[in-house]
C-alpha cells in the first residue's frame, strides 16, 4: 500500500517556522499543536534559516537572488553564443573544402 506525501503551502511552512520562533513552547510540541512531523519543522526552520524569504519555492523551482538571476541568465546567453559559434565554424569548414 502507498503512502501519499502531504504537500504544505509555503504560507503553512512560513507561519509554522514564525510560531515556532517565536513561541516558548519546543519544536516538537509546536509540531505537535500544527499536527506535523517535528523532522519537518526542524527542517523548514534550517531552510528560512538558510534562505530567509527566498525559502520553500516548491515543486522543484528555485527562488534566486537577483545576482543569481543574472548570472543564470549570462550563462544561458553565453551557452547559446558558443552553440551559435560552433555552427558557424563547421558551416565554414564544409563550405571552405576544396571539390577534388
Amino acid at each position: 500500500m502507498e503512502r501519499s506525501r502531504r504537500a504544505y503551502s509555503e504560507e503553512f511552512k512560513k507561519n509554522a517556522v514564525g510560531h515556532s520562533m517565536t513561541s516558548e513552547k519546543t519544536v516538537e510540541e509546536v509540531a505537535y499543536d500544527l499536527g506535523i512531523a517535528h523532522s519537518n519543522l526542524r527542517r523548514w526552520r534550517a531552510q528560512y534559516g538558510k534562505k530567509g524569504e527566498l525559502a520553500f519555492p516548491g515543486n522543484g523551482k528555485q527562488r534566486l537572488a537577483p545576482q543569481e538571476e543574472e548570472i543564470r541568465r549570462l550563462k544561458k546567453e553565453l551557452y547559446d553564443v558558443k552553440q551559435e559559434r560552433d555552427i558557424l565554424k563547421k558551416t565554414m569548414a564544409i563550405f571552405s573544402r576544396e571539390v577534388k
